[in-house]
């Protein structure tokens, strides 16, 4: 085959390798979370986290939000004082949750709440709601 004719076939197309071509200087490394996810559950077997069954929803408290997990997947190591929480989560108010998680909050949490139902302003009220419902 002549070679104008294979240069006017290709339209003058880049070259992709072949003598002459610029040496690539970097390989190319694609991380995946599937090695991360590995990498991660190696150091958690290190420290020897178990998994602890039968928890069906986990509520982290921080000021005014409680990071709400359901159906997680909680691993503990008590040696190494680590708890491992992974699942889908949920950031809410806590007066979304609050009827609810009453007996899951500690002390600390329970004066917090006081707080912020003292910083509510609750009107008086005005008519004799049962003398009205009749």
């Amino acid at each position: 085959m002549d070679l104008e004719k294979l240069r006017e076939k290709m339209g003058g197309a880049v070259r992709s390798g072949g003598k002459g071509s610029v040496r690539r200087k970097k390989a190319v490394h694609k991380a995946t979370t599937t090695t991360d996810d590995k990498r991660l559950q190696g150091t958690l077997k290190k420290l020897g986290v178990n998994t602890i069954p039968g928890i069906e929803e986990v509520n982290i408290f921080q000021d005014d939000n409680v990071v709400h997990f359901t159906n997680p997947k909680v691993q503990a190591s008590i040696a190494a004082n680590t708890y491992v929480i992974s699942g889908p989560s949920q950031t809410k108010k806590l007066q979304e949750l609050l009827p609810g998680i009453l007996n899951q909050m500690g002390p600390d949490s329970l004066n917090h709440l006081q707080k912020m139902m003292a910083q509510v302003d609750v009107p008086d009220l005005v008519e004799n709601f049962e003398e009205a419902s009749k």
